[in-house]
């Protein structure tokens, strides 16, 4: 019976050393593999392949894992602020998808030499004033290709009600290098939901001379909205975008509203003077 007894105590005792052994080699196991786990970074990458001399956009802009000890030089971290101040740049050269964007890799609107770099040859930038909603909502990012509209009225009475306001277009299919900081990100949150948004911004262009001509006299006839092409490039046109605009009619305002038809402007009244031999005359009014 004492035997049987000493056997079980001894079998107890070695389950138990068995047990605590093997807690052991587990915990061993999961501090080694947690150890061997390296520490990595969020850092901004190319979406897609951004090709030397574009303007990155927010659909460039992605994030990878790189280790922490990895990281190039120049590389930015996943923040707002950091991919903010990506959008607008210009790409010097090529960068491959999930590849870092690198400082080195880039020139920032504003940074000395960005218009020399970004502009074409015999090109100009020109800029432009917009509000939120001539200006597409916030929605327009440097390197689209935009139509500016003009849309003006006209002072004099003895137009037809209808006559009195037009829009044409002005250029066509012209490329946007710079926009204002408050147009990029849409409302601007300053930390009040209550703060209204600012009413006007601006739009960088990138323009021939004649061009550039063009905008500074219809911003003084009329308010100039924009309008986004399509990112699908369509047949290349011989014409530029001043020639392509200047071959549209103008829209009026009856044409757009059919009930201006129906109302009359002012009557213009036209004074003939008949003169009969040697009377002073009499006038005739029609």
């Amino acid at each position: 019976m004492v035997l049987r007894l000493a056997l079980f105590l001894i079998l107890v005792v070695a389950l138990i050393a068995v047990s605590v052994f093997g807690v052991s080699i587990l915990n061993q196991s999961r501090h080694a593999q947690t150890a061997a786990a390296p520490q990595t970074e969020q850092v901004l990458v190319a979406a897609n392949l951004v090709s030397a001399g574009s303007l990155l956009q927010p659909g460039d802009i992605s994030s990878g894992p790189v280790p922490v000890d990895a990281v190039p030089d120049g590389a930015s971290l996943d923040t707002p602020a950091n991919r903010s101040a990506l959008i607008g740049a210009m790409v010097r050269s090529s960068i491959s998808p999930g590849a870092p964007i690198l400082d080195s890799a880039v020139i920032h609107p504003g940074d000395h030499g960005f218009l020399a770099a970004v502009l074409a040859p015999g090109m100009r930038a020109t800029t432009v004033g917009v509000d939120a909603i001539s200006g597409a909502a916030g929605l327009i990012w440097p390197g689209d290709h935009v139509d500016v509209l003009l849309t003006q009225t006209l002072d004099d009475p003895t137009v037809p009600i209808g006559q009195r306001i037009a829009a044409e277009l002005v250029l066509t299919d012209v490329r946007v290098i710079a926009t204002g900081q408050q147009l990029v990100q849409g409302a601007v949150n300053n930390g009040s939901n209550t703060a209204p948004p600012p009413s006007a911004t601006t739009v960088t262009l990138e323009v021939t001379p004649e061009e550039a001509e063009r905008c500074a006299v219809a911003a003084r006839l009329g308010s100039l909205s924009l309008v986004v092409h399509s990112s699908e490039t369509g047949p290349v046109s011989t014409q530029t975008p001043a020639e392509t605009a200047a071959g549209n009619q103008p829209v009026w305002a009856d044409e757009v509203s059919p009930a201006l038809h129906n109302v009359h402007g002012p009557d213009v009244v036209s004074t003939v003077h008949v003169y009969s031999g040697d009377s002073d005359g009499q006038d005739f009014k029609f």
